[in-house]
């Protein structure tokens, strides 16, 4: 049987030693608040080693067009550019329609566009994927438009850039990408990043307020579903519930947690998949 108990003692032990940047919901606390580790990552990844974040938001709703709304995962602006990070583990998540559509919401979302537009500011949007999407081994992947005729490229100051989580080469981005999978502080390169990670791995509050997170996290899937299995007549539902908490949670599979408070199907399907049959 899965108490309440055994769960916070999995989710401490997850915080201090198997939580990394790479992870949805550990990425969002050690960006929250802290323009400086965004500044880190955007200055490596776009090459510009004097950029500086005016503003950022993790967890940022955004409208889109017919007053459509979708949460990106961080949103920050330099130098009059807007740029949206999705750090993204599941390879489902990281379609390049998806990308498309966020950068379309970049668009959408801008009040002072000129007459013909040419005041839209110019945007990023950057997924760092914890698999190869393009499967050739490069840190970075730019898709830009282009005159097919030509291969030119016609800059209409939209960008689109898919970093290569498995990268591990001798540079600034794979130093990066080491430190999004380290689960220690000691470990990591660069130390605006592992201090960040430091507070919320070593310090009690830190500990505390990551913990605070995940149970959050876990009542969402809790109360979104309990009603559907009373209305089954199983009595075990809350059990099934905290089992299933607990194989993800000791996985690392935060986003499929997450998922899972949002989609009754999926959240059976994860069921179905992961917990014994009697």
């Amino acid at each position: 049987m899965y108490t309440d108990e055994d769960l916070r003692a999995q989710i401490i032990y997850i915080v201090k030693h198997k939580l990394r940047i790479i992870d949805d919901v550990f990425m969002k606390k050690v960006f929250e608040g802290h323009n400086e580790c965004i500044e880190l990552v955007l200055q490596i990844i776009l090459d510009k080693p004097d950029l500086k974040v005016i503003s950022s938001s993790v967890e940022y709703t955004i409208s889109g067009f017919q007053g459509q709304e979708i949460r990106l995962d961080i949103i920050a602006s330099f130098d009059g550019k807007i740029v949206n990070i999705e750090v993204q583990r599941s390879e489902q998540g990281a379609g390049i329609k998806r990308a498309r559509r966020n950068s379309s919401y970049l668009d959408a979302n801008q009040s002072d566009i000129g007459r013909y537009g040419e005041q839209l500011a110019e945007t990023y949007v950057i997924f760092i994927t914890e698999k190869d999407k393009f499967r050739l081994q490069l840190p970075l992947y730019h898709i830009e438009r282009c005159l097919l005729e030509t291969g030119q490229t016609v800059n209409d100051g939209s960008h689109i850039i898919y970093v290569n989580g498995e990268y591990r080469g001798d540079d600034a981005v794979g130093r990066l990408m080491h430190d999004f999978f380290c689960t220690r502080a000691a470990d990591m390169n660069y130390r605006v990043l592992a201090d960040r990670v430091n507070d919320f791995k070593e310090s009690d509050k830190g500990v505390s307020d990551m913990c605070e997170s995940l149970d959050d996290l876990m009542q969402l899937v809790q109360e979104r579903f309990k009603n559907q299995c009373i209305n089954q007549g199983r009595a075990e539902g809350q059990l099934e519930i905290n089992a299933l908490n607990s194989i993800l949670i000791k996985a690392g599979r935060f986003d499929d947690l997450a998922r899972a408070t949002e989609d009754a199907a999926y959240q059976q399907k994860l069921m179905a998949e992961l917990l014994p049959t009697a």
